[in-house]
């Protein structure tokens, strides 16, 4: 037996019957395998280097230091983690910058009619430092997060308003946040080879002022149960946060996350993961797996960012690998939607749906280039599963 099946045959017999991993029974589901992808095979790329299924077209929307068309806005370097944000008729594309303060660090957004026409771009957030991922809330905010030791994460107000340091919750290395309407926490990711998993618990829903950090306790197997536990100290000083609890679960590289119908996924870069947990029953499990798959290679390595669609699709961004963006069906398989050619130096960020479900914005932080002043911010069209 090799070693993919193996572990194949290792995660099955934790819980027996395989289920998609968008229904959680007490039994665990197999990571997601190769097949074909439910729009058909990649067209030859276009215009812009893009190779989608046919029927998808791309556009590009704005890139860093050039001005946004349609807006006196220059738009900033090495865009990273976006959500978007319902506006009226509308809809704003947020970004992150991932860089410095002093190279420019923060974040900005551009303003969409209903007719996905830009009326406007502007900075959210100014000073901060390597804003590498981040999460959108219920009330309209995006959470940008600081990827540093000690790095904080800022409510920002892309409806109108000034960004907010929420130092509750918590001080350390930040990647991804995804709030939980159910359960009324936010959950967030850390980007440590030995990172943590944890959940904000405000003390009042809708004012992150205020609350209880908790980590993830578990054992070091793919599968199982676990627990919350009370983060002692979240300013991570000098113990940091990852350090303080007790058998809390390391998991390599902590980057995007997702919330959706009572999951939350997220991913690990340096095992080339996507977790996923089913808060109610404390249970979680491997979505995907770069060791697990088959057959053929595996056609998601370097996983990112993550976002999700109404129809239950996850879409998984590369940092590196192929520059692929790659689909998770709700029946677990995998396939890759789209290809960027000619931009092997940089990673593909920010994966965001409109509300609609029409129209996918990410972004190639270092483009053509190589480098964070070279970054693309792209519009992707076509009949989306919804």
């Amino acid at each position: 037996m090799d070693r993919r099946s193996l572990l194949r045959a290792t995660v099955a017999g934790a819980g027996g019957l395989a289920l998609p991993f968008t229904a959680w029974p007490a039994a665990y589901a197999a990571p997601a395998q190769n097949a074909a992808g439910p729009y058909g095979p990649l067209q030859a790329p276009d215009a812009n280097g893009i190779a989608l299924p046919a029927g998808f077209s791309s556009r590009v929307i704005a890139r860093s230091r050039q001005t946004v068309p349609g807006t006196s806005y220059v738009w900033h370097d090495a865009p990273d983690g976006g959500a978007v944000i319902p506006d009226g008729s509308g809809w704003i594309y947020v970004s992150n910058s991932e860089v410095s303060a002093s190279a420019g660090g923060g974040a900005s957004r551009i303003v969409f009619d209903a007719n996905g026409t830009v009326t406007g771009a502007s900075r959210i957030l100014s000073g901060t430092n390597m804003n590498c991922a981040g999460g959108k809330t219920p009330w309209k905010t995006w959470l940008s997060c600081e990827e540093v030791s000690l790095g904080r994460v800022w409510e920002t107000y892309p409806l109108g308003g000034t960004a907010v340091v929420r130092p509750a919750m918590g001080r350390f290395k930040h990647e991804a946040a995804a709030a939980d309407p159910d359960r009324r926490v936010v959950y967030l990711t850390e980007d440590e080879t030995d990172g943590r998993f944890y959940r904000f618990v405000p003390s009042v829903w809708g004012d992150l002022s205020a609350g209880t950090l908790q980590v993830l306790v578990a054992g070091s197997a793919t599968s199982g149960t676990f627990s919350w536990q009370t983060v002692p100290d979240p300013d991570g000083s000098p113990t940091p946060t990852r350090r303080q609890v007790s058998g809390a679960k390391s998991f390599n590289g902590g980057e995007g996350c997702h919330y959706a119908n009572g999951t939350v996924w997220f991913t690990t870069k340096g095992d080339n993961r996507v977790w996923q947990v089913n808060p109610a029953a404390g249970t979680y499990e491997l979505a995907y797996d770069d060791n697990l798959v088959s057959p053929g290679t595996a056609p998601l390595t370097g996983v990112d960012n993550v976002t999700g669609t109404p129809s239950g699709d996850l879409f998984v961004a590369e940092d590196g690998g192929s520059m692929d963006i790659c689909l998770i069906t709700p029946d677990d398989k995998i396939s890759v939607f789209l290809r960027v050619s000619g931009q092997s130096a940089s990673e593909l960020t920010g994966p965001a749906f409109t509300p609609a479900g029409d129209r996918l914005y990410f972004s190639s932080q270092r483009g053509t280039s190589g480098s964070a002043s070279g970054g693309i911010t792209y519009c992707v069209t076509g009949p989306f599963r919804r």
